[in-house]
């Protein structure tokens, strides 16, 4: 059974996108232990999984000349990697190694699971991960804690109804001030 993973970044107040649903603070230059670990994520394999609005913002970034130039080894992996979008709205996903699912979410990521491959990671996409979060779905959360307080913005765990308790497996500070967080759901 393959893991699924969340990866986002969040502020020190909580928010994993500003009020405006952006994510671009998120993005610390200037500290080349960061990079390399920004780096070494996106080639450590795995199927990304993205909600519409992560999918289309990833979507209208990574295969780029500016994404190839900036940020050679994530953008190759970005662009290679096998990719899931779920939206009820889209009717054809064009990013390349995407295939849509268009409904009922939770049952798709456990067959999801379910296959042989690699792990599985959500990026972003606050109302999935809210979503598989109360269905007990998520494997694991590693969540960047970024030096900034946005004031305002969304969780990415708006709409739970019921409290997830989650155990502390490791953590990893960096000199740009991020520290990696990683729980899992408590037993």
């Amino acid at each position: 059974m393959r893991k699924l993973i969340v990866f986002n970044s969040v502020t020190a107040d909580g928010y994993f996108t500003d009020k405006n649903n952006d994510m671009s603070w998120a993005h610390r230059p200037g500290d080349p232990e960061w990079n390399d670990f920004v780096a070494a994520n996106a080639k450590s394999g795995g199927e990304l999984v993205f909600g519409r609005v992560t999918y289309e913002m990833m979507k209208s970034f990574w295969p780029t000349p500016m994404a190839a130039e900036q940020f050679p080894d994530v953008a190759k992996g970005m662009n290679e990697s096998p990719k899931v979008v779920f939206s009820r709205t889209m009717d054809e996903a064009t990013w390349n190694n995407t295939r849509l699912i268009k409904d009922d979410l939770e049952n798709e990521v456990r067959k999801l699971k379910d296959e042989s491959g690699d792990h599985l990671v959500v990026l972003g996409s606050g109302t999935i991960v809210s979503q598989l979060a109360q269905a007990g779905l998520v494997d694991e959360y590693q969540m960047v804690l970024n030096p900034i307080v946005l004031g305002a913005g969304r969780t990415m765990f708006e709409g739970i109804d019921d409290k997830i308790n989650l155990k502390l497996t490791g953590t990893r500070a960096f000199k740009n001030g991020n520290v990696l967080l990683k729980y899992e759901p408590a037993s």
